[in-house]
């Protein structure tokens, strides 16, 4: 750039941090009048002022920003690698897609091959499967912890079980040391889905570096933001290929958006039944999608990151005060636990209402909402209710009463990082006021 260009850019950025003190001034809060989510971006002028920066290069696609982040975040974790996606659920379907490739040969999932999952739980953590041509077993959950019974998965196993794909439910790592020695055992593949989960630790180890392939979320009620967005994390550099083949419309070359020649033989290759020198850059090695990300989505995620540490410290801190001042209402609530041996990145607060309650969860949830107060159910409780799975072949364990008791009793409340203690009490003077409805 020119001198000019550099300073024109500066005074933009500068008048980008005025605008956004200006613009999104801190309101109060008015009990009864001002609502309180359950979750919802937390930015500064730094998030804003990258966002910019990006847009003034109006490189559109994936650029300096998107490699920066990928670096960020597998450094975060500790990992060789981060693949940035467009969002969560992309990225749980590629996750899934890369383990169907024929590069990993008797490793291959193939169709009609089976995955252990649980009936509780988001959509798109499933969908995968069925978008395979893969068959789910569906298996219990826990309470209060919500997770995965892990009591259930040797009565899952069959000699067509390849896979386990499972998430950290609201934050709360699922139990690993008994999953991973299950995996190890059978031989599975381990898809850990970590989108409401970035930062929990289990066995003084972060989750998203258990299994073959993790996953995570950028959306705006989740960790980190970047509107949209997602990622997949791994140690396995072959997985890693396979996983951008998948998302970049399934090509075999590996050149970065607007580059040529990576490999220094883009004319020479042979593959396929293709004609010799056929240009790498249209040869396709799976049937994949276009699931990039953009630079100014990315932009966005190299700023929020440098918050990440503090606002998992704070949804911890927004949890634990939450369970305290709740803790005399165990009469009419279950409330949550954290799973042994584990330290939960929380993303919400559940709460079981108990069938000896004076009250529903209906009435609960309207009583809550009556004051502004954001609730959510616990994602789709039990799938194979939903009307989307009519029709669709899976396997069962058991009768899932308790997958049927969340769908019933269970509902979470927020504890983001954009939640003030006025708030928080306000929460919990509701849910105390809730015995009289």
């Amino acid at each position: 750039m020119s001198e000019k260009s550099d300073r024109l850019r500066a005074q933009i950025l500068a008048l980008t941090a005025e605008y956004v003190a200006e613009e999104f001034l801190p309101k109060d809060f008015v009990p009864g009048e001002t609502s309180v989510p359950v979750a919802g971006r937390v930015f500064d002028a730094n998030d804003v002022q990258s966002l910019i920066d990006s847009s003034l290069d109006f490189w559109l696609t994936e650029g300096r920003f998107a490699r920066q982040f990928e670096e960020d975040f597998a450094r975060f974790f500790n990992l060789r690698h981060s693949i940035l996606v467009n969002s969560g659920s992309s990225a749980n379907l590629l996750a899934l897609a890369s383990l169907t490739s024929p590069v990993l040969q008797e490793r291959q999932l193939k169709p009609g091959d089976e995955v252990i999952t649980v009936a509780t739980g988001f959509p798109t953590t499933v969908n995968p499967i069925f978008q395979n041509n893969l068959i789910p077993v569906f298996v219990d959950v826990d309470i209060p912890t919500y997770n995965i019974d892990v009591t259930q998965l040797e009565a899952a196993l069959s000699d067509k079980t390849r896979a386990v794909m499972v998430a950290h439910t609201l934050g709360n790592p699922f139990e690993l040391g008994v999953v991973m020695e299950f995996c190890k055992h059978y031989n599975l593949r381990l898809v850990e889905d970590c989108c409401d989960a970035v930062g929990a630790v289990y066995d003084n180890k972060m989750v998203a570096t258990f299994g073959d392939v993790a996953t995570v979320s950028f959306y705006p009620a989740h960790h980190i933001t970047m509107g949209e967005g997602g990622a997949l994390l791994t140690d396995n550099s072959k997985l890693k290929k396979v996983i951008e083949s998948f998302r970049d419309w399934g090509r075999d070359c590996w050149c970065e958006p607007g580059k040529d020649n990576t490999c220094g033989k883009r004319f020479d290759w042979q593959l396929g039944d293709l004609p010799q020198g056929y240009d790498h850059k249209y040869t396709y090695s799976h049937i994949g999608y276009n699931l990039k990300a953009t630079d100014m989505q990315a932009a966005v995620g190299v700023s929020q990151i440098k918050k990440l540490n503090g606002f998992i410290e704070k949804r911890r801190e927004n949890f634990n005060y939450l369970k305290e001042q709740l803790s005399s209402l165990q009469d009419y609530f279950i409330l949550p636990e954290a799973t042994p041996n584990s330290n939960p990145s929380w993303f919400g607060f559940p709460i079981y209402v108990r069938s000896t309650s004076t009250f529903t969860r209906d009435k609960v949830l309207r009583f809550l909402e009556s004051r502004k107060i954001g609730t959510r159910l616990l994602f789709g409780g039990n799938l194979i209710r939903q009307p989307a799975y009519y029709g669709q072949y899976y396997r069962v364990i058991g009768d899932l009463k308790k997958s049927d008791e969340v769908m019933h009793n269970v509902f979470w409340i927020g504890v983001y990082p954009g939640l003030t203690r006025p708030m928080l009490d306000y929460m919990i003077e509701t849910l105390h006021d809730a015995k009289s409805i």
